[in-house]
């Protein structure tokens, strides 16, 4: 098997191979140029493609729990690319290789790092602030767009996450205990006026170019829920960002406002989040 020059400026390689790549998405995407291996999460193995028709993202999910959630995504980004004007990537190709339980998305390419990676070594003062701000901005937009019917259940959003929390840790390896699960189903939050969230608004799952945000990536936990969590997991503390109370003010200003205190910070970071 061969494997495309790859670049390492910044990127691990990962294994994804050539001749991996199914038929089909290799019939669209004809002659490849480069492959790059960006920063990779802990669900998918993630390459970046050139070839004459321009950049592509491609995405591979292994086992059922992993491929379910990169359906899940392919599914959600489907139904806003149709519904709203968000700055999302669009989906090229689907396939599914149930006999090897592995999944296969590709994706449009969308210019830009990641929050995380544009904020690590940046020292200007201005740069930041302005790029902390758009980061909340952006959140604010996802809010407020109406949330399409194909994505409004009429369960309640966060009764089903508990509920998917206590199956993830009979099944699946999570940071959470039993002992939180208990905490977690005893101590829900009032309820809270649902909206369109993305699930896992995090620094790393937000592109910027230029200070300004280009979209947001990894949207298999898009749904109708509790925004709440979105704007928690996004002010979490990381090595350079948002270590500073300044910059979570920041933050909330380009958001419009701060709907989370402490204790709904707690529930949803340091709680809920460790099934996920």
């Amino acid at each position: 098997m061969c494997i495309l020059k790859s670049f390492r400026g910044g990127f691990s390689l990962q294994p994804i191979q050539v001749d991996e790549i199914p038929e089909e998405i290799r019939e669209f995407l004809k002659k490849l140029d480069s492959i790059k291996f960006p920063r990779q999460g802990y669900t998918s193995n993630v390459a970046i493609i050139r070839n004459h028709q321009g950049s592509f993202a491609l995405k591979r999910t292994k086992g059922d729990w992993y491929c379910s959630l990169l359906k899940k995504e392919v599914s959600v980004l489907n139904c806003l690319t149709k519904e709203t004007k968000l700055l999302i990537t669009k989906v090229k190709l689907f396939v599914e290789q149930k006999q090897n339980r592995q999944c296969w998305a590709l994706f449009e390419y969308i210019q830009g790092e990641t929050v995380r990676i544009a904020l690590k070594d940046e020292k200007n003062k201005e740069t930041r602030q302005e790029t902390i701000f758009n980061f909340g901005k952006f959140l604010a937009d996802i809010h407020s767009t109406p949330c399409p019917n194909e994505l409004i259940h009429n369960k309640n959003w966060l009764g089903q996450m508990i509920s998917q929390a206590r199956n993830n840790l009979i099944n699946n390896e999570v940071d959470g205990t039993k002992e939180l699960l208990e905490k977690v189903e005893k101590n829900k939050p009032d309820n809270y006026k649902q909206t369109l969230i993305h699930g896992d608004y995090t620094i790393d799952n937000v592109l910027v170019f230029n200070r300004e945000i280009t979209g947001v990536i990894d949207w298999g936990s898009g749904a109708y829920g509790d925004p709440r969590y979105d704007v928690s997991l996004a002010i979490r503390p990381k090595p350079n960002v948002f270590e500073k109370e300044i910059e979570k003010q920041i933050f909330f200003e380009g958001y419009g406002e701060n709907i989370i205190d402490d204790k709904i910070y707690e529930y949803f970071v340091n709680g809920l989040y460790e099934f996920f």
